[in-house]
C-alpha cells in the first residue's frame, strides 16, 4: 500500500468521543487496511456526530484536505459516514476519492447498494424499536417506574432491542465473509475475529453458536 491518506472516524455519542470507545477499533482498522508500506497518513478527522446527521464540519475538513492534497479518505466502514444513499451519493460526486477499509474493492455501485441496504437496516432498527416498546407499553410496563418487576421487565425489552440492532449491525459483514468463501459457522466466527469485530460484550472471541445468534436475529 502506497500514496498519501486522510483518515476519518465517526463515533455517535460524546462519551465515546471522549473514550476512544469504538474510535480505537476504528483506528486499528484502518491501520490494518495500509499495512506498512510506503504510505503517508496526512491527518486524521473524528466527529461526534450521529449517523442520523449529516452535519459533519470534520468530515468536510477531511474531504477539502483530501482534495487539496491529492490524497485517499479512508475509512473503516462505509456507515461511518453515514447511512443514507443521498449523502454518500453527494461525497462520490464531490470528486474526493475515497475507500473503505472493511471493502477496498467496491466500486461506484457497490458502495451506492451497500449505503442502501444500511439506510434499509437504520429504519428496521428504528422500527423494531417502536414496536417493542410499544408491546411494553401494551402489557403495562411503564419505563422508570420503581415497581422491581416492571423495571425488570423494561429491562429485559430494552436488552432485547440492543441485541437486535447489534445483530443487525454485525449481518452485513457476516455476509461479506460469506460471499468471500467463508461457510461453516466456525469460519465465519473466525473469519469475525480475525477482522477485529468484536462480539456484543467487547471481546475477540466469537464462537460458532454467537455466530448462529446473530445469524438467528438478523
Amino acid at each position: 500500500m502506497d500514496g498519501k491518506f486522510i483518515a476519518y472516524y465517526r463515533v455517535s455519542t460524546k462519551r465515546q468521543g471522549e473514550s476512544g470507545l469504538g474510535l480505537s477499533a476504528q483506528k486499528k482498522a484502518v491501520q490494518d487496511y495500509l499495512n506498512g508500506g510506503a504510505w503517508d497518513l496526512l491527518a486524521e478527522y473524528t466527529d461526534v456526530e450521529s449517523g442520523k446527521d449529516d452535519n459533519r464540519p470534520e468530515l468536510q475538513r477531511a474531504i477539502e484536505h483530501a482534495k487539496k492534497a491529492r490524497a485517499t479518505l479512508v475509512i473503516a466502514k462505509l456507515d461511518r459516514l453515514s447511512r443514507k444513499v443521498s449523502f454518500v451519493s453527494r461525497l462520490m460526486d464531490s470528486g474526493a476519492r475515497f475507500v473503505a477499509a472493511d471493502n477496498p474493492s467496491a466500486n461506484e455501485l457497490t458502495i451506492n447498494i451497500l449505503a442502501a441496504v444500511a439506510q434499509e437496516e437504520r429504519r428496521m432498527i428504528g422500527e423494531r424499536t417502536r414496536v417493542a416498546l410499544a408491546e411494553a407499553k401494551r402489557r403495562g410496563v411503564k419505563l422508570g417506574n420503581p415497581n422491581i418487576a416492571q423495571a425488570r421487565e423494561a429491562a429485559d425489552a430494552a436488552r432485547k432491542v440492543k441485541a437486535d440492532q447489534f445483530a443487525d449491525n454485525v449481518a452485513p459483514v457476516i455476509r461479506q465473509v460469506q460471499a468471500a468463501g467463508c461457510v461453516t459457522l466456525r469460519e465465519i466466527a473466525a473469519a469475525l475475529n480475525a477482522r477485529g469485530i468484536k462480539t456484543r460484550r467487547g471481546l475477540l472471541n466469537w464462537t460458532p453458536a454467537g455466530v448462529n445468534r446473530v445469524i438467528a436475529r438478523a
